[in-house]
């Protein structure tokens, strides 16, 4: 599939960067989105650098728009909101993040996605395109047999585990010159037992849930499918949010 003239100069800027190679590097027919689905643990510190650095060129117009769909080795983030009573245990490295929000875990088996999207293109209101982007992982993980929803007052995706409420998904964005950064994270088959080093999101009283602990047969490639499967409603949703706004 061959590149737009934009499409090009970002793949340039990331080949000179060291970071990506071309082999998981997509493009998406009849859209200006690039996606990265990267292979094995990426680090953390590294990710953010290049996120900052790619949603700075597509606020300057000399990227486009992209997904990357990773996972992280076991850590935890801080978010803005970030209760340092709420750290239990680091065991593992804790990154300032810089995202909304407060503690979270990121680690093998759980896909994380980062979303960089254009809100002067797309609508500028944070609103709109955060309740779209908790559609997009309802129906995605629908496609995958789970009812998930949201919960009035709390962040994150959530779903019923054995009779008790769960979440089974985390968001954490960021909006710098109208363009989106950070995202999302979807538990499919990690080790939960790592997230009791804090307490997730500032929200102890509730337990956090996996694909795999769903007894779900589902693998990062079937997430990554359910993804890329509802990603043109969640494009719709951001638009049609913003013409009735």
């Amino acid at each position: 599939m061959r590149l737009g003239t934009i499409g090009k100069r970002a793949a340039r800027l990331a080949l000179a960067r060291g970071t990506v190679d071309l082999a998981v590097m997509e493009h998406i027919a009849d859209s200006e989105i690039m996606w990265r689905v990267l292979p094995g643990l990426t680090d953390y510190a590294t990710a953010l650098a290049e996120m900052e650095a790619v949603a700075a060129d597509i606020a300057a117009g000399i990227a486009p728009e992209q997904i990357w769909l990773l996972e992280h080795p076991p850590l935890y983030t801080a978010g803005t909101s970030a209760d340092p009573a709420e750290m239990l245990d680091p065991r593992f490295p804790v990154f300032e993040a810089g995202r909304g929000g407060r503690y979270t875990y990121h680690g093998p088996g759980q896909r994380v996605g980062y979303v960089m999207l254009n809100l002067k293109k797309r609508g500028p209101d944070v609103r709109c395109f955060v309740h779209a982007l908790e559609g997009w992982l309802i129906a995605a993980l629908a496609d995958l047999g789970v009812s998930a929803r949201r919960a009035e007052g709390r962040v994150g995706i959530w779903t019923d585990d054995r009779g008790q409420e769960a979440k089974i998904g985390a968001i954490g964005v960021r909006v710098r010159r109208w363009v989106t950064f950070h995202g999302f994270s979807i538990n499919v088959n990690p080790d939960l037992t790592h997230f009791s080093g804090i307490v997730p999101c500032g929200l102890g009283e509730f337990p956090v849930t996996s694909l795999s602990a769903l007894d779900l047969e589902a693998n990062l490639d079937m997430v990554d499918a359910a993804l890329r499967h509802e990603f043109p409603a969640f494009l719709d949703a951001i638009a049609k949010a913003n013409k009735k706004a």
